[in-house]
């Protein structure tokens, strides 16, 4: 009886130490993260190799106004719309934009005006005195040609006849003279003339005036202003002439600009309108390079229609310049390029093989050479690879192609590890695990007898 009380004692404890174990097993089991795979399909559809830079939105062709008179704004002049001009007014050629107070210049035409007058009648004065002299000589002249027919003699003193010839040679002098001083009045006149034009200039330009069709951006001065010219003419309005054709300059750095020629297509962005694309092409590079903090970025001006006045001057854009365009082509996920499995994960054929490593280098922007690498398409619970030749990408999708490679293909692009113990799907619970007693159930202990 005792062996059979001991024997059963020792399977008891046999049976003990198993449950114990699997207790522990289930629990170790049921803590293993269970994998789970990140896949995307194969798709077919346009992919665009880009470049991106930012820019500024600018006005085709701007024109700066400025006085090139010093003087104080005594008013604005009126736009189309009767309006005094202001900030995006519409204005006309020849339309007046501001006037300066010209009291100043008109003095000084009215001073030029009779200077002018004065060296006019000078001129006369001189003509006049030319003719006189005219008579003179030919007086002397002739009174010369006597004494010359007389000469020395009893009818005609020596001394007279010296003073006949001092007198001719004394009227062909004063001729002379007269001659010079017309040439003298003459060209004060003209000097004179000059300054009127030049004070009559300097008043018309007391009126500021529109000198293309355009519209007002930025109006520099107040009515009550004083400007002041003097080597460079201060601006007063900057007009762009047509905000139907804009312009984006565009800062690229000098690793890309190599890949940047006119007529190429660009897209961009603006803040102002999030979501919305803008088309145009390439119209020049600059060569005059800039550098900030050793970085060096040229210039490039990209032309786009604005037919609607939506882009406003100075936005902020965002451009993408396109290097290469495929259409209807394959394209899979760069991270399905990048991603590599263990070799638990692998199908037994494919456990010992080494998979083909992109030579494009999935996930960059201006990389448009063609390469080699390999997906992961699943198997079951496992994964298989799939050569491809890589093609162009746009940092987000890449194109392939390959004998293995069809539309809808699944392929894995990563990973991620969830604990079973976190979310028991299958509501089984571990009956190894001490249930805490809930307040709703708990009775309290029974009085002391």
């Amino acid at each position: 009886m005792k062996t059979v009380t001991k024997s059963i004692l020792v399977v008891v404890g046999f049976a003990v130490v198993a449950g114990t174990g699997g207790a522990v097993w289930w629990h170790a089991k049921s803590a293993l993260p269970a994998t789970t795979y990140r896949t995307a399909a194969v798709t077919r559809g346009v992919v665009v190799s880009t470049i991106g830079a930012s820019g500024t939105v600018e006005p085709e062709e701007l024109v700066d106004v400025g006085a090139q008179v010093a003087g104080q704004i005594l008013r604005f002049g009126k736009d189309e719309a009767g309006r005094p001009i202001d900030y995006g007014s519409e204005v006309a050629e020849g339309m007046v934009l501001a006037v300066i107070d010209d009291a100043v210049y008109q003095a000084a035409v009215a001073e030029a005006t009779a200077q002018l007058a004065q060296a006019s009648a000078n001129q006369l004065n001189a003509e006049a005195s030319r003719d006189q002299l005219k008579a003179k000589l030919h007086q002397a002249e002739r009174d010369w040609e006597r004494a010359k027919k007389l000469g020395p003699s009893d009818a005609l003193a020596e001394s007279s006849y010296d003073n006949y010839e001092a007198g001719f040679e004394i009227a062909k002098a004063n001729l002379a003279m007269g001659e010079a001083a017309i040439t003298q009045a003459k060209a004060s006149v003209a000097q004179n003339r000059a300054v009127l034009q030049r004070a009559q200039r300097n008043l018309g330009f007391c009126t500021i005036v529109s000198p293309v069709r355009g519209v007002v951006i930025d109006r520099c001065v107040n009515i009550g202003q004083t400007v002041v010219s003097s080597l460079n003419a201060p601006s007063l309005f900057l007009i762009a002439k047509d905000l139907k054709r804009m312009q984006v300059w565009v800062a690229v750095n000098e690793a890309d600009i190599g890949n940047v020629h006119p007529g190429q297509p660009v897209s961009f962005t603006v803040d102002a309108f999030p979501g919305e694309t803008f088309r145009g092409t390439v119209k020049k590079v600059r060569l005059n390079a800039s550098v900030s903090q050793n970085v060096v970025t040229y210039t490039v001006e990209v032309s786009t229609d604005n037919p609607g006045g939506r882009l406003l001057p100075y936005l902020t854009a965002n451009a993408q310049f396109e290097l290469a365009r495929r259409d209807q082509v394959l394209l899979v996920p760069n991270g399905a390029l990048r991603w590599q499995p263990k070799p638990e994960q692998m199908v037994a054929a494919a456990a010992g093989a080494k998979p083909a490593k992109a030579r494009q280098g999935a996930g960059k922007e201006s990389d448009a050479t063609a390469g080699t690498g390999t997906v992961w398409a699943l198997d079951g619970e496992q994964v298989r690879p799939v050569a491809v030749r890589t093609g162009i990408t746009d940092g987000i999708v890449t194109e392939i192609s390959g004998a293995g490679v069809t539309e809808g293909l699944t392929v894995v692009i990563g990973e991620k590890s969830a604990s079973k113990a976190e979310a028991p799907a299958s509501g089984t619970v571990n009956p190894f695990t001490p249930k805490m007693p809930s307040r709703r159930s708990a009775a309290p202990p029974p009085p002391p007898h």
